[in-house]
C-alpha cells in the first residue's frame, strides 16, 4: 500500500460543487436519450437502527439531477417500511437497497492505492475505522470483492457524508441521531498508479437511533 500524507480534505469540496453543478447536472443527451455525464452508483444499503420499534418515511432526492434505477423493496415514490429494535425492515429486509444515476463530481484526490490480494483486509479495517460493524462490512466484503479481480491495482476513493448529500440527499421522516454515509468510487489499474493523498477519518457515533449507508461507484 502507497500513499501520501493527508493535507486534510478541505472545504474545496464544496465549492467544486458549486463550480461543477452547471457542467455536470444529469440530464439525458440528445443524440441516444441517456446521460453522458452520469456515473451509477451501485449496491448502496441503507441500514437502520432504531432505539424502538418506527414506522419509517424515507425519499431520496437528486438536488444534481439523477434518479433510481434500482430497488428493494420497491421505491415507488419513496419507502413506508417498519422497522424492528434489530434493523430488520418490513420482518424481510436487512436493509433499504438501491442504484442510482447522477453526475460525476465525486472526488478523486484523496484515497489509497491496494493491491487486489489486499482488498479484503483493507476494506475490513477501513470500514470499521469509519464506523460500520461486522454484517455491515460482512455484506460489503461478500459481494464486492469477487467482483474486484480483474485488475492488479485498484484505487480506492471515499465519498463522505458532506459530499454525497450534495447528490444524493436521504430525508428521514424520522431524522437519525447519527447518520453514516460513504461510497468508494473504485478503479483498477495493471500497472501501479500515482499515489494519493491519505484522507482524514472521521470516527462515528453508533449511539441512539443512527442510520449507515455505503455504496460503490466504478470507474
Amino acid at each position: 500500500m502507497r500513499t501520501l500524507k493527508s493535507f486534510g480534505i478541505p472545504v474545496l469540496f464544496f465549492i467544486y460543487l458549486i463550480i461543477a453543478a452547471p457542467f455536470q447536472s444529469c440530464e439525458q443527451d440528445d443524440n441516444d436519450g441517456e446521460c453522458d455525464t452520469c456515473m451509477v452508483v451501485y449496491k448502496p444499503n441503507i441500514y437502520i437502527y432504531p432505539k424502538e420499534q418506527i414506522q419509517l418515511s424515507v425519499i431520496i432526492d437528486f438536488p444534481m439531477g439523477g434518479k433510481i434505477i434500482a430497488s428493494i423493496p420497491d421505491y415507488g415514490t419513496g419507502w413506508n417500511v417498519i422497522v424492528d429494535t434489530t434493523g430488520l425492515i418490513d420482518n424481510t429486509y436487512s436493509y433499504l437497497f438501491y442504484e442510482s444515476t447522477q453526475p460525476d463530481i465525486w472526488q478523486k484526490k484523496y484515497g489509497w492505492i491496494i493491491k487486489t490480494e489486499d482488498l479484503v483486509p483493507f476494506f475490513r479495517e477501513n470500514m470499521a475505522q469509519y464506523g460500520f460493524n461486522g454484517k455491515e462490512i460482512d455484506d460489503f466484503v461478500e459481494y464486492w470483492i469477487p467482483r474486484l479481480d480483474d485488475f492488479a491495482f485498484y484505487s480506492i476513493l471515499p465519498q463522505t457524508k458532506a459530499l454525497i448529500e450534495g447528490v444524493i440527499s436521504l430525508q428521514f421522516s424520522m431524522q437519525p441521531d447519527n447518520l453514516l454515509r460513504l461510497f468508494y468510487v473504485v478503479e483498477g489499474y495493471n500497472q501501479l498508479p500515482e499515489d494519493l493523498s491519505e484522507p482524514n477519518i472521521e470516527s462515528f457515533d453508533r449511539d441512539g437511533y443512527f442510520i449507515t449507508e455505503w455504496g460503490v461507484i466504478l470507474k
